[in-house]
């Protein structure tokens, strides 16, 4: 018995909404928009569906159901019944399958190389007859035989990936891009065969290969960028402590996998670890780093009956803690939830060239029968008819529009990547072509990143690293890392919230907030470290994290070009009111959760806006996922850059004004393929139609427009040097 006609309502989920529950499937086979509105909507008609969202990167379909009319079965039977393969979810299923595809196209990408390398020592000959030094017959059919018995198993072998995509795509009644490059594959070959046959000058086994080679280059970095893009919630997650220290009645603890806590267990969570799920305080206090989770610039004093999140860095104080949540519904699953579901509206994007490709195919396809049809009509011959409904499909056949955008693409991205910016796939480009307003986070974007000391005292500074090293509070790192290598102090001890305390050449010394060194009187600040040794009066060390070099003149240039830009921060309202002011920003948002920066994202896009969010903390991922494109510098955790769609090096803001016109004079290059692309065809498919031009014209004019696309997308960098940091 299959999994599809087995009973799997054990596999559904609870929502947590009254009556809902969720399934999750893995679909293959699907690749492009159209796949994925096809496969939703048929599922999303089915009864008891409240709705389906199929996610192109992971290929992960979420369905939900209302009511207790659940059939996961039945699910299963309308994807399949919509041509496509599915199955029960299960990650380690995906990855075989991912690594599976990838060997294959490896492997065919390979064999069309060593097609494309050998063929030609055949084929180069008998192009010298276009020389003057025409071949004897005899000999030039023993080349054509050479080429044949190599192009042949070669392309058959190397073309499968676009061979089985099409057949799937007629089984469905639709036709794809893979469908007219299936065609004229086999129809080349098959001409190829008849002229060697008939003793005829021509064959074309070195064009078949070749342009399968080309496709199977765009087709592994596809795959390549896919698996990049399923692993932004992958590392999320690994950001998450696996084992949790569980409380028994008796006090005593026991490790515990994560997956096992449940709602109400208490847990001890030592100084160094990390908050395994969301709970509240029963009892210690400490400070938590939530940089990863807030963005905030300096730890929080917690205490008894406070709430934290999972992920958060508890740095000095024992705690015990009530979980709230279970794993799969903590801070940061949820976080991961957002941008999978970021990605998913990212990968329904539909490119100009799938919108043309659906007029193209139809209409060429149906030219090339007529003209076929109607040579025989008119007396022509087989022969002749066929030549010229084959030079119809080869003169037509989509590389300068496959190539359009891609080579555009490919030599923006190389320009950028010169530049310090990596660009993670093509479609990033379209669309920060389009983006009308920027949302900048705080630290570590508009500003370093990292508390520096002002103005310290040297003599001080040496004694109070002592004991600074002995510490893991930025601050304390800071004050240690500006006085340089040395000895710590002796007998440290950490005061939870507080400050450290420890012997220094026999005398007492401390470290910390103003009240615990015995200042009265100040309210200490956070971004203040207060240091007193016996028999010294107390000296104040204070900290900022100081603004990039060129943030304010990269919002400028930003404003210049129309855009909108604004601040959203976890930070305290502070600190980001100074580097508002200082940016020349107006909006400006603080003390904001991850959720909450991925909500005002959603509300800036349902208000019209094309938002670019540049981020870098963990607190940004949703909200990086959501945006309708994403930077982040190198120095962003790894769940950061994985979400964004452009990671720059870190080193200069300005490179976000770059990246923008770079995908802005894209565009228009990509644009003026697209027109070059359909002129071309509007002039060469009459000159086919009336027999003006034989196959190895339409092969040469065909390769000719690929060049002339790709000349022009190599304008780009001369662009460049005309117009400075412009694009």
């Amino acid at each position: 018995m299959s999994a599809v006609d087995a009973d799997l309502s054990g596999f559904l989920r609870p929502t947590g909404e009254a009556g809902q529950s969720r399934l999750e499937l893995m679909v293959t086979g699907a690749r492009c928009a159209g796949c994925l509105n096809k496969i939703e909507k048929g599922v999303a008609a089915m009864p008891a569906v409240s709705r389906a969202r199929l996610n192109l990167s992971t290929g992960k379909l979420l369905v939900i159901f209302d009511g207790p009319g659940a059939d996961p079965a039945a699910v299963m039977h309308r994807v399949e019944d919509l041509g496509y393969a599915a199955r029960l979810y299960d990650p380690a299923a995906v990855e075989q399958d991912y690594e599976r595809e990838g060997r294959r196209l490896t492997l065919a990408l390979g064999v069309a190389g060593f097609g494309v390398l050998n063929v030609m020592m055949f084929t180069v000959p008998a192009w010298a007859g276009l020389f003057g030094q025409e071949l004897q017959p005899a000999t030039r059919e023993v080349m054509y035989w050479f080429a044949a018995l190599i192009a042949t198993p070669c392309s058959l072998y190397a073309g499968m990936p676009f061979f089985k995509s099409a057949w799937a795509s007629l089984r469905r009644g639709k036709a794809n891009m893979d469908v007219p490059i299936t065609i004229g594959v086999l129809l080349t070959l098959g001409i190829s065969y008849y002229e060697t046959f008939r003793g005829g000058r021509h064959a074309y086994f070195d064009a078949a290969i070749t342009l399968i080679f080309l496709l199977l280059i765009g087709r592994y970095l596809d795959h390549k960028l896919r698996a990049r893009a399923r692993g932004a919630a992958r590392d999320l997650l690994s950001l998450q402590t696996t084992i949790a220290r569980r409380l028994d009645g008796a006090g005593f603890e026991r490790g515990v996998p994560i997956a096992q806590v449940a709602v109400g267990d208490r847990l001890a969570v030592a100084p160094g670890d990390r908050i395994p799920v969301d709970g509240v305080i029963e009892s210690g206090e400490s400070e938590l780093d939530n940089a990863l989770i807030s963005g905030e610039t300096l730890p929080v004093a917690v205490g008894p009956a406070m709430k934290v999140h999972a992920g958060a860095l508890n740095i000095s104080g024992r705690l015990v803690i009530r979980a709230e949540a279970e794993v799969q519904d903590s801070t940061l699953a949820e976080i991961a939830r957002l941008m999978e579901a970021g990605a998913q509206s990212k990968s329904a994007y539909v490119r100009l060239a799938d919108k043309a490709a659906a007029l193209y195919v139809p209409t060429v396809h149906s030219v090339a029968a007529a003209t076929f049809i109607g040579g025989l009509l008119l007396g022509l011959g087989a022969h002749e008819a066929l030549m010229r409904a084959a030079a119809i499909l080869i003169v037509t056949c989509p590389c300068a529009l496959g190539l359009a955008v891609p080579a555009v693409q490919v030599t923006a991205s190389g320009r950028l990547f010169r530049a310090g910016v990596l660009v993670k796939s093509g479609a990033a480009l379209e669309r920060l072509a389009g983006v009308d307003h920027v949302v900048f986070d705080k630290t570590g974007v508009l500003t370093e990143g990292r508390p520096q000391l002002l103005a310290p005292v040297p003599g001080a500074l040496a004694l109070a690293a002592r004991l600074a090293r002995a510490s893991r509070h930025p601050l304390a790192r800071s004050l240690a890392l500006a006085a340089g290598p040395g000895v710590a102090a002796d007998a440290v001890t950490e005061t939870a919230g507080q400050g450290l305390e420890g012997m220094i050449d026999g005398r007492t010394a401390r470290l910390g907030r103003a009240g615990f060194v015995g200042v009265e009187g100040h309210d200490g600040l956070e971004t203040e470290l207060w240091f007193a040794i016996a028999g010294e009066a107390p000296v104040v060390f204070r900290f900022a994290d100081t603004l990039r070099p060129d943030a304010a003149e990269t919002v400028s240039r930003l404003n210049a070009m129309g855009l909108g830009v604004e601040i959203l921060s976890g930070d305290v309202a502070p600190a980001v009111e100074t580097a508002a002011r200082a940016t020349g920003v107006e909006r400006w948002r603080a003390g904001m959760t991850p959720l909450q920066k991925a909500e005002a994202i959603r509300r800036l896009t349902e208000s019209g806006h094309k938002v670019l969010m540049v981020g870098d903390g963990l607190n940004d991922a949703a909200a990086l996922a959501g945006a309708y494109a994403s930077m982040a510098p190198g120095a962003a955790v790894d769940a950061s850059q994985n979400a964004a769609d452009l990671v720059f090096d870190g080193r200069s803001l300005g490179a976000v004004d770059l990246a923008i016109r770079t995908a802005r004079a894209a565009r228009s290059r990509a644009l003026e393929n697209f027109a070059f692309s359909a002129l071309y065809n509007v002039v060469a498919v009459p000159v086919a139609v009336f027999g003006l031009v034989n196959p190895f014209v339409a092969a040469i004019a065909m390769s000719s427009s690929s060049l002339i696309v790709t000349l022009n997308a190599l304008r780009m960098n001369w662009v460049g040097r005309n117009e400075g940091t412009a694009a």
